[in-house]
């Protein structure tokens, strides 16, 4: 079968933004105009089409990032509704890994809010060229020009708008565009008038055109020089300025409506269109070659060998196991055989479908550039590299940030112990940052994730989807340790029996690293005192004891492990001698190295009427917040404030009976920071982990 478009006509897209920004909204309105729906869903009404979880239409958020295609001026759009939520950030991470372009929108009342700057950034970091829809342009404090201000102070961009709005609030009209001169309004849900620009509205259009031109003229030099030498600036000129500039992510157009209204929507898939790249107007893949080691990119062109990337994994209750995965060149047909280059393992398409929400469309072919679900791989997970088997090619993975809260879960009944495992396994696989371990000091099963909406979600789908019933425990902080100065140990493990002994000595020095730095282990040995075949032992040792620090028993996090020396004995010594000595040394470096405990720092953003403002500062001085900063807005006051995540637990119930209702926060991860001597008391009991050899 032959592709349906050109790739040069394919939009990979997605739509992300802080929670309540109305990104599902917007969704469902592109997908009424494109003729993909007859009806308009509504998230309030719990008929989304995206929004197509149980839990999300009874929460009216979006908990997984739904894929969908529709076409619209003779181009294939691939979108991907991504949730607001911190606790779903997982969800955004992967999807922007695999899309070219981005609709960032924005609350026109709120502005640019914490979880907006998050997902810049991840947008930042994966270079998505994006435009903005600033939405909510009819809400009562809404203001377009605020939103583009803080745009270019908060997120340090380039915000370019292409269009006005024609009226503020409940007079909210339409919007002028500045690329064409003319005015878009919209009468009623399905009506779209494009005119002129009404007169009392010229000399203001007029205005923010020249300000459109100056603006894309510092980012382009082709348009400088026309700018410069006064030529008359055309539509076509301007727009292609404007795409070159967008591309580079050297700016971003903004547009501006109300979804809920249906105002706005065709004009912002138009600038899809017209700014946003296609496949092949992003820089070519680049990988690995498994076989030589070398880089090797793919173009995105059907004539190159097959290359895709597994972003998600999802456990159906029809078909079974769906692989989500995003092709970046070649083709691939139903029943194909492939390589699963991450785990050098073959795996073949069973069925390739075209996602639409929960809904499935059959098709035989995949090309460059699609975004495609299959049926069948056994042995792939999120961020494994899909090609073609005779052109192996390794593509970097997926990060995941670490979860950040644990509760312990323990089954009902003996039929719950048994789906438990089944259940925890398939919801682990849909995703990375849901993590299970079995405590074996408690007997219970300890899962984790990155907040308490999260996993309260993960239990709900246990017991909906896997009929599974548990008590669960009190959610607990994922606490880690750290040092704060180097030191030097050695681990001796010599051990004399009848026959063969065990011999493995080592002297190992540990360094503090920057925040975030994570863990690095550096063999520093000369003239082969510690034999290379035991080196690995030794780092087993180390990354085994580490994962029990000397202040609470928690995880150590950013240190640097040095292997300095060490000795051996010819018949005695042995991996576990070796494992068992770094296990040993760091036990004793960890005492000497002055160690403390990191908590999760959160970033707590709370947005209250002023009547309420003294309470609810209080109540964040209370919880060892602290607040980074006040801002008016409107007629509210925005609180900026870093909370222990410890102290957050039952916030959104506490601050809604303070504030009356009135009161709304957002909570996001920011980094690890130490806890105070007198918490850190409470929680380790004051003690230090013994480093007596006994207890290795």
């Amino acid at each position: 079968m032959a592709r349906e478009h050109p790739i040069e006509r394919v939009r990979n897209i997605g739509i992300i933004a802080h929670i309540d920004a109305g990104k599902t909204t917007v969704t469902e309105r592109v997908l009424f105009h494109t003729g993909r729906t007859y009806k308009i869903g509504e998230v309030h009404e719990g008929t989304a089409v995206m929004d197509w979880m149980a839990q999300e239409r009874e929460r009216g958020i979006t908990i997984t990032a739904a894929a969908t295609t529709c076409s619209w001026n003779d181009h294939r759009i691939n979108i991907i509704d991504t949730p607001g939520h911190v606790d779903f950030t997982v969800e955004v991470e992967r999807s922007l890994r695999v899309l070219d372009g981005g609709v960032v929108v924005f609350d026109a009342v709120h502005g640019v809010e914490p979880q907006s700057e998050t997902v810049w950034r991840q947008a930042d970091r994966y270079s998505v060229p994006r435009v903005c829809f600033v939405n909510k342009m009819d809400r009562i404090g809404a203001d377009f020009w605020r939103t583009i201000d803080m745009i270019r102070e908060r997120l340090e961009a380039h915000p370019i708008p292409i269009q006005i709005p024609a009226g503020i609030e409940a007079d909210f009209e339409g919007v002028i565009d500045l690329v064409e001169q003319t005015m878009i309004s919209f009468p009623s849900e399905t009506e779209q008038i494009t005119g002129e620009i009404p007169s009392e509205l010229k000399a203001e259009a007029a205005t923010q055109r020249e300000r459109l031109i100056e603006l894309t003229a510092e980012v382009d030099d082709q348009l400088m020089i026309s700018f410069v030498e006064g030529h008359e600036v055309t539509p076509t000129e301007l727009k292609k300025a404007l795409r070159r500039a967008t591309l580079a992510s050297k700016a971003t157009p903004v547009l501006c409506g109300a979804a809920l209204r249906n105002k706005g929507i065709t004009p912002m898939l138009d600038a899809v269109i017209d700014y946003l790249p296609s496949p092949v107007d992003v820089p070519p893949i680049v990988g690995i070659n498994p076989k030589t080691d070398a880089q090797e990119e793919r173009r995105a062109d059907d004539d190159e060998p097959f290359c895709a990337l597994a972003f998600k994994i999802v456990s159906d209750p029809y078909v079974g196991r769906l692989a989500y995965f995003r092709i970046y060149s070649g083709q691939a047909t139903e029943g194909a055989w492939i390589m699963n280059t991450t785990h050098g393992r073959k795996e073949r398409f069973g069925r390739l479908l075209r996602m639409h929400a929960d809904k499935r469309e059959d098709i035989s072919d995949v090309y460059a550039g699609d975004i495609a679900a299959a049926i069948g791989l056994k042995n792939t997970f999120t961020g494994d590299t899909l090609c073609a088997i005779d052109h192996p090619l390794l593509l970097e993975s997926i990060t995941f940030p670490a979860p950040v809260i644990s509760v312990a879960i323990e089954p009902k009944t003996k039929d719950d112990q048994d789906r438990m495992g089944n259940a925890i396994q398939r919801l682990a696989e849909e995703d990375p940052t849901f993590i299970s371990r079995y405590d074996e000091d408690t007997g219970q099963t300890i899962i984790s994730g990155m907040g308490e909406l999260h996993l309260e979600v993960i239990v709900d789908r246990m017991r909906r989807e896997f009929r599974m019933e548990a008590n669960i425990g009190r959610p607990e902080v994922a606490f880690k340790e750290t040092i704060t100065r180097s030191a030097r140990a050695e681990g001796r493990f010599v051990r004399q029996t009848g026959g063969h002994g065990q011999f493995g000595v080592v002297d190992i020095e540990i360094t503090p690293l920057e925040r975030g730095k994570g863990f690095d282990f550096i063999d520093a040995t000369r003239g082969g005192s510690v034999p290379r075949e035991y080196i690995s032992a030794v780092k087993q040792g180390v990354v085994q004891a580490l994962e029990t620090g000397a202040v609470a028993g928690y995880p150590v996090i950013d240190v640097a492990v040095s292997l300095v020396d060490g000795s051996s004995h010819d018949v005695d010594s042995s991996e576990l001698a070796f494992r068992s000595a770094g296990v040993l040394a760091i036990r004793e470096v960890l005492r000497r190295a002055e160690p403390i405990l990191l908590e999760p720092i959160m970033k707590l953003e709370i947005s209250t009427p002023e009547n309420f403002f003294g309470d609810v500062l209080g109540d964040v001085n209370s919880r060892r917040g602290q607040v980074v900063g006040v801002e008016p807005r409107g007629k509210l006051q925005i609180i900026s404030s870093m909370l222990p995540l410890a102290e957050s637990f039952g916030y959104a119930t506490d601050l809604r009976s303070l504030s009356q209702g009135r009161a709304t926060h957002s909570l996001e991860f920011d980094h690890y920071g130490q806890v105070p001597a007198s918490v850190a008391e409470q929680i380790g009991g004051g003690r230090v982990l013994s480093a007596d050899p006994a207890r290795a």
